[in-house]
């Protein structure tokens, strides 16, 4: 479920999950089945002789799934056009799944099945495809055996007392990820990962997840990400994690970062969220989910040492960035700085209305209007020497406009609290009152996504080579 339940049940009432309709789909492959064998023919599959070869669906393959069956390290699975309803379970390292067309590559779970995608081994790429109208994951990404199989939680994400195991390596670009009854793009206790050029629509939690990493070396970048409950989301994902260049517009709850005790590996620490256009993130035809949240740019629930910078954060009508506690877990040392805020209800929040407060957090940067009232003054960000870029997104002048359809109130904040505990400046809290969340849609029934761009030289590029370590973004390391 989604995290930001500290900013939210404080902010907004809470809102039960909408249902959930009925998806249909032309079948031009049926099947399921798991890639961990090797060799030239499995059953109706057909493995081309040599090394490193591409094995077509349906020319030497009747489903993707055979393919994988058959497919060896190194090997691309080139799929042509069609409608599959099956569930792909790669389990053999280094293999490439890719689609002819990234529009007409369609997995289809036709709501029968939890996950559309489900990657277990290491170096693995999946290019270039959509994935929809699965009960719980378009592309599932993980190292954990009980997050794989969809147990215990839904979709996996409390595996009880399984030890931490990570999957390592592994990248998804140019994939379409809609209306699935969790996550688009979910990246559970996997690291050394990218996630770029994807779009993520319709997740009736997040369309796009990391959660449960440390350290995670994951750069998630160049993505959009619209129309879900939350676009984008880090749960006790710590060290090494980037959140880049990506279009956050119009979801209930654009970004959040932050602990959960559902999960292993607390608390979150350290993230980055940098060059990203976060904005008009008061969708209402979008799942009723984030805990009731809606009109948040930003949540940090929890989480500490993050960095919010360089991000163009406007148009939200609650509050463009919330800091809050979640439970017994403060958020401490965290740096909102050198953002671009316009059109905010309210800029910046902080709010710690239990005895779990945040100390030594700060913010730097022209804003409007914050809670407690001048924080850039009372908590401003230590001058240090920042090498860190503008980020500023691609194409931000594509925002899609959009009207509220409630106003906050302009309430006057409470009397903000602040002062020093054992040599640690506690962060003030303040309150505010936002708009009331107006009722959403079931995720079936969101707005199918526009064709989106594919990748170069699908059909003609062999596997990808995925590293053991995806290159991170230099410029933003150790700020």
């Amino acid at each position: 479920m989604s995290r930001v339940r500290g900013v939210l049940i404080v902010v907004l009432s809470v809102i039960t999950l909408a249902g959930c309709g009925g998806g249909t789909g032309q079948t031009q492959d049926q099947g399921s089945g798991s890639g961990a064998g090797s060799g030239q023919q499995s059953g109706s599959a057909r493995r081309p002789p040599g090394e490193k070869v591409t094995i077509r669906v349906p020319a030497d393959a009747p489903t993707i799934s055979a393919a994988v069956s058959v497919a060896q390290q190194g090997d691309l699975v080139l799929v042509a056009p069609g409608t599959y309803h099956e569930t792909v379970r790669i389990t053999t390292p280094k293999v490439t799944v890719r689609g002819e067309s990234r529009d007409k590559v369609i997995i289809d779970g036709q709501l029968q099945q939890p996950n559309g995608i489900v990657v277990t081994a290491p170096g693995v790429a999946v290019e270039n495809l959509t994935v929809r109208g699965n009960t719980q994951n378009g592309v599932l990404v993980t190292g954990s055996v009980k997050a794989a199989d969809g147990e215990p939680g839904d979709g996996g994400y409390d595996t009880g007392d399984e030890p931490v195991r990570f999957l390592e390596s592994f990248l998804v670009s140019h994939v379409t990820a809609t209306r699935n009854g969790l996550y688009g793009i979910y990246a559970f206790s996997a690291r050394n990962g990218v996630i770029e050029q994807s779009y993520a629509s319709g997740g009736a939690d997040s369309g796009i997840y990391v959660g449960q990493c440390k350290p995670c070396h994951v750069v998630v970048r160049d993505n959009v990400a619209e129309y879900n409950a939350v676009g984008i989301e880090g749960t006790n994902a710590s060290g090494e994690m980037y959140f880049v260049r990506n279009r956050i517009v119009g979801n209930r709850v654009g970004l959040t970062t932050g602990s959960d005790h559902q999960e292993k590996l607390l608390p979150q620490v350290g993230a980055v969220v940098a060059g990203n256009l976060i904005a008009d993130n008061q969708q209402s035809a979008t799942p009723e989910q984030a805990d009731g949240g809606w009109g948040i740019g930003v949540g940090i629930d929890g989480g500490s040492g993050n960095q919010i910078v360089n991000n163009r954060i406007s148009g939200n009508v609650n509050a463009g960035v919330v800091l809050t506690a979640t439970q017994d877990l403060p958020p401490n040392n965290n740096r909102i700085q050198n953002n671009t805020f316009t059109g905010n209800a309210l800029d910046v929040g902080w709010t710690f209305p239990t005895t779990t407060k945040g100390h030594d957090n700060c913010l730097s940067g022209p804003t409007t209007r914050t809670i407690p009232t001048n924080l850039t003054t009372t908590t401003p960000c230590p001058d240090t020497p920042s090498s860190q870029p503008s980020g500023e997104p691609s194409n931000p002048s594509s925002t899609p406009s959009s009207t509220p359809s409630s106003t906050p109130s302009s309430g006057a904040p409470s009397t903000p609290s602040s002062g020093v505990s054992g040599g640690r400046v506690v962060s003030p809290s303040g309150a505010w009152k936002g708009p009331i969340p107006p009722r959403g849609i079931p995720f079936t029934e969101v707005v199918a996504p526009p064709a989106q761009p594919q990748y170069p030289a699908a059909t003609t590029t062999g596997a990808t080579t995925v590293p053991a370590t995806p290159a991170l973004p230099q410029s933003l390391k150790n700020n």
